[in-house]
């Protein structure tokens, strides 16, 4: 499974606003839970809990986090209390202290930008990145975007593109309030509501004629961590 995959499976739950619960299970076999969410979403062969979840990923920094991962509490002591997973979308700012969080909660699926690692127990938060993940290699640290060394390249912006940096930039521009499409989920498919969102930022910066054409380019994605 490639991490547009995950991202597109998490999507489907947030544009269903599909309702919290504990017992009962959506049309796609789901449990409708957090760990139920992450099970859909990693396209797990049943469903799993948060104290068990960790061993289908590899634990990971918070730093390496990419779209696609996770970030899990499991409370041992009583795993009623606190417990919780959520899908981490990207980074919403450049000191990586904001992520897109994408997660099963009350009253239903949602996307939100979310501190790292959550609002509560946010120290004893463990990141983990699925086991059975097909696009894991060098190039995948293109996905911190740090600064200009981080701009993936033109290619992947685009009609016709999805992937996960598409995705990453709808969430960087709603953490600016430019939401692409007037919706709270930006997508991984490229579309003309990413288009003007972009040109909506160049627009902000100052920026006309060629230099704000929509397709985000070196300077553009520098701007937007910064």
């Amino acid at each position: 499974m490639a991490r547009s995959d995950i991202m597109s499976r998490a999507k489907r739950w947030v544009n269903a606003k599909v309702p919290y619960s504990m017992s009962r299970y959506w049309a796609d076999g789901y449990r409708q839970d957090c760990s139920g969410y992450v099970s859909m979403a990693w396209h797990l062969p049943g469903n799993e809990w948060t104290g068990s979840l960790a061993r289908f990923g590899t634990r990971i920094a918070h730093q390496d986090l990419q779209p696609g991962d996770i970030l899990l509490f499991h409370n041992a002591d009583d795993p009623s209390q606190g417990s919780h997973v959520t899908v981490f979308g990207g980074w919403a700012d450049d000191t990586h202290t904001k992520y897109v969080a994408y997660e099963q909660t009350r009253p239903h699926t949602r996307r939100q930008i979310t501190p790292l690692a959550y609002w509560s127990n946010s120290g004893q938060y463990e990141a983990y990145r699925y086991k059975a993940l097909k696009d894991v290699g060098p190039g995948d640290a293109r996905l911190t975007g740090d600064g200009e060394t981080g701009f993936p390249g033109a290619e992947v912006f685009g009609p016709g593109e999805d992937n996960a940096y598409v995705m990453q930039l709808g969430g960087l521009l709603a953490g600016y309030g430019f939401d692409v499409g007037g919706t709270d989920d930006p997508g991984s498919r490229w579309g003309e509501g990413h288009r003007q969102a972009t040109r909506a930022f160049q627009h902000a910066q100052g920026w006309r004629g060629a230099a704000a054409d929509g397709y985000p380019g070196p300077e553009t994605w520098q701007r937007l961590f910064s």
